[in-house]
């Protein structure tokens, strides 16, 4: 019997497996069958840990097709909220750890219902991202997608994006657009994309289509990444609301570039798995 939680922030849902209650080690297609949202539980992915390393704290993040990503700020918000309602973390500040590397958090409010990441600063270099192009960055550049040209800029918060400002959003349009993006020539790992539009200086709307995910109510990572985008354009200040279908987090950005993901995440349940499921 697999025994798993689901917790989701936002609408971004995920399954956690611990290693210390399941001896199973998923593989790409038991993942997937998981994730599936009519014929396993549904999840937009899943996060295997802690794994413990002397005395740091590791999670693996899964999504929803297998593959495994390298960070998630939703995915990490969820995790550590874990931690704190099964009692491993008892401190009002933590660090997490990823493929991407090291992730301080810190919980908010006098019920710590609000969780704080420290998610680093976004790389616009093209060859750390990457993003095969002529030039050393691309900001607001001509890209093709799909026969057409879009203003595109190219930014890495752990993950690969493309963020492309228009003057309306719609989940219709990147659902449309997004498996171009996602598997476009100029991306040698894969690439999420958010379509993004300005309001004020102070707001942003965004609709979401992540790599191995699909389409996604909302995402830390790709909030980030949209509002790095916008503040390098000049069209967004260092507090920003990213308003996206499954909610609002709130970005802030300082004076070293370093950004900070602040969001909420909540139990929905806990599920057992059949033993006969994976046969």
């Amino acid at each position: 019997m697999l025994k798993m939680q689901k917790y989701q922030g936002f609408g971004n849902d995920y399954l956690i497996l611990n290693p210390k209650e399941n001896e199973l080690k998923l593989e790409e297609k038991q993942i997937s069958f998981l994730c599936r949202r009519n014929f396993g539980i549904g999840a937009d992915g899943i996060l295997y840990g802690p794994i413990e390393a002397g005395e740091k704290q590791y999670i693996r993040i899964f999504n929803s097709d297998g593959s495994e990503a390298c960070h998630s700020g939703n995915g990490v918000i969820i995790f550590a909220k874990y931690l704190k309602d099964t009692g491993n973390w008892k401190e009002k500040k933590g660090t997490l750890y990823t493929k991407a590397g090291k992730f301080e958090i810190e919980f908010l409010g006098e019920k710590e219902e609000k969780i704080r990441v420290c998610m680093g600063k976004p790389v616009f270099a093209c060859d750390k991202i990457p993003v095969v192009g002529d030039t050393e960055e691309i900001v607001n550049e001509p890209l093709l997608f799909h026969g057409n040209l879009y203003n595109a800029t190219c930014v890495s918060v752990g993950t690969p994006n493309c963020v492309i400002m228009m003057e309306n959003v719609s989940g219709q349009k990147v659902r449309e657009l997004g498996p171009y993006v996602e598997n476009a020539s100029y991306f040698p790992n894969q690439a999420n994309l958010q379509l993004c539009h300005v309001k004020d200086e102070k707001h942003i709307e965004l609709e979401i289509y992540e790599r191995g995910a699909g389409y996604t109510l909302s995402s830390g990572t790709g909030a980030c990444a949209a509002v790095a985008s916008a503040y390098r354009l000049g069209v967004c200040g260092k507090e920003v609301i990213v308003t996206m279908p499954g909610g609002e987090l709130l970005i802030e950005i300082k004076s070293d570039f370093t950004m900070y993901l602040t969001g909420r995440a909540e139990k929905v349940g806990t599920f057992y798995v059949a033993e006969h499921f994976f046969v």
